[in-house]
């Protein structure tokens, strides 16, 4: 763990990967909720970092941070959302054949798998999803697509991830959601923020 400052009121805290970004997310959460952390503005979770803003002490609390043990992320925490899918994507049977499974099995693992946000990002209201085994993070598409529409739900890496509006993007497309991902008329306008739980279900079209 390493925890640089950031401006005056601001912590940025790196560590090892994903899994460890998770878990101190949660512990800082956990500690604030029960009233044992520090004064903190916001907490924003990122792929191997947290930032701490509007931190009343820095100093203090980056020295305090490295003694905090974090033990995860429990799978009772958070609300849960269920997105309703087609599995009609367009590069599912490329999936499956890098899964070595069938299309249909594609659909099941990932139906059967309960998924956390991990943090947000690339676009408001786009959520970077974890919870598949690592067997199964995929790499990029070589070429992106200039345009990916909404809805449409994608893995890389070991994220699962659904566009919440049209833009181009190199994720590989298993299939489409009609949930509205982001909604400035809706408090707060994200479906979607780090530590909700997700669970897909297979829709007809």
């Amino acid at each position: 763990m390493r925890v640089l400052p950031v401006g005056e009121r601001a912590l940025l805290v790196e560590v090892a990967d994903g899994p460890a970004a998770e878990a101190l997310h949660a512990e800082l959460l956990r500690r604030r909720a029960e009233g044992s952390l520090p004064p903190v503005g916001e907490i924003v979770p990122a792929a191997r970092t947290v930032l701490l803003d509007g931190v009343a002490d820095p100093a203090g609390l980056a020295a305090r941070l490295g003694d905090w043990e974090s033990a995860g992320p429990s799978v009772a925490e958070g609300a849960v959302v269920e997105l309703p899918v087609r599995y009609d994507g367009a590069d599912l049977a490329e999936v499956a054949a890098l899964w070595g499974v069938a299309e249909q099995e594609v659909v099941r693992i990932h139906t059967a798998t309960e998924f956390r946000v991990a943090f947000c990002g690339f676009a408001p209201g786009f959520g970077y999803l974890t919870g598949l085994p690592e067997r199964y993070a995929v790499p990029r598409r070589t070429t992106p697509r200039t345009a990916v529409p909404a809805g449409s739900v994608g893995l890389a890496g070991p994220y699962t991830g659904v566009y919440p509006r049209s833009s181009p993007g190199g994720w590989r497309l298993i299939g489409t959601t009609d949930a509205v991902l982001w909604d400035t008329a809706r408090t707060p306008p994200a479906l979607l923020a780090p530590g909700t739980r997700v669970r897909f279900t297979a829709v007809d079209g």
